[in-house]
């Protein structure tokens, strides 16, 4: 299903652009395991894929659901709920983030450690800031540099970065200098420090930016698609959305020109449909470019 808004409120649209969950709330998000965001009169809650409320609007803040567990606030402390709606971890914290592979990070007096999903501490609070564990590393901050540590705690890349990114098919995005390069999870450098801005790997092929333009490379740092383009984004569903002058198209692995470049604003793929903006109206369309709503 497809977010849409109209007239100030958001309902949910189907592959063929019908409505199936009215417009009736003032804010809402897109379904993460079977769950939606939505909010009515400053309180938040969560909507199945039938629109029925199945965890009441009682929430200051609240995010998607992540491994059976979502992030919910009251009153500026933050724990986490069940599908349920059963508070499973206690509002306790200053700030947290979702689980990712089973632990997440959580934020007391200042500093920043994690917890596995019955709320106990595995990693204690001591970094200056860190984000979440991805193909069995996370990115941790002291100072002004960042490394990587394990799920035990145990430092496995030296804390010496001036900017990193998480794993992503087996290698991390990572600044040295001004020039931005490519480690593998023992910290070796495996595609040289060359770009002026870079992007984690995503089926197989990572965005880069050389001068003004765009374009995407392999594993191996082999050129695939030249650097041509004014913006470029990740690819989602096969397809990855492309800027060239003030508007925008889609092209495929090869780099091919799929759904023309004639858009003022677009969004990824998502279950086969993307939104678009073309003249000053919000548009859904498939794969092939065409207009479901």
């Amino acid at each position: 299903m497809a977010l849409v808004k109209i007239d100030n409120k958001f309902g949910y649209i189907d592959k063929t652009g019908q409505l199936v969950i009215p417009l009736q709330f003032d804010d809402a998000w897109y379904f993460s395991q079977g769950l939606a965001v939505v909010k009515i009169d400053n309180k938040i809650g969560y909507i199945d894929k039938t629109g029925q409320l199945v965890i009441p609007l009682q929430f200051d803040d609240a995010r998607y659901f992540s491994q059976g567990l979502a992030v919910v606030k009251i009153d500026n402390k933050i724990g986490y709920i069940d599908k349920t709606g059963q508070l499973v971890i206690p509002l306790q914290f200053d700030d947290a983030d979702d689980f990712y592979e089973g632990l997440a990070k959580v934020k007391f007096d200042g500093k920043f450690g994690y917890v596995n999903k019955n709320g106990q501490i595995v990693i204690q609070p001591k970094y200056d800031d860190s984000w979440g564990f991805s193909e069995g590393l996370a990115i941790v901050k002291m100072g002004d540099k960042l490394g990587y540590i394990g799920k035990s705690g145990q430092l496995v890349i030296p804390i010496k970065f001036q900017d990193a990114w998480e794993f992503s098919e087996g290698l991390a995005l990572v600044q040295i200098a001004d020039k931005r390069g490519y480690i593998n999870k023992i910290g070796q450098l495996v595609i040289p420090p060359q770009f002026d801005k870079a992007h984690n790997f995503c089926g197989g092929l990572a965005r880069f930016k050389m001068g003004n333009k765009f374009g995407y490379i392999d594993k191996r740092g082999q050129l695939i698609i030249s650097a041509q383009f004014d913006e470029a984004e990740d690819f989602s569903e096969g397809l990855a959305r492309i800027k060239i002058g003030k508007k925008w198209g889609y092209i495929d692995k090869t780099g091919k020109i799929v759904i023309s470049v004639q858009f003022d604003g677009v969004n990824d793929f998502s279950e086969g449909m993307a939104w678009v903006s073309i003249g000053g109206r919000e548009h859904y369309i498939n794969k092939i470019g065409k207009f479901v709503y």
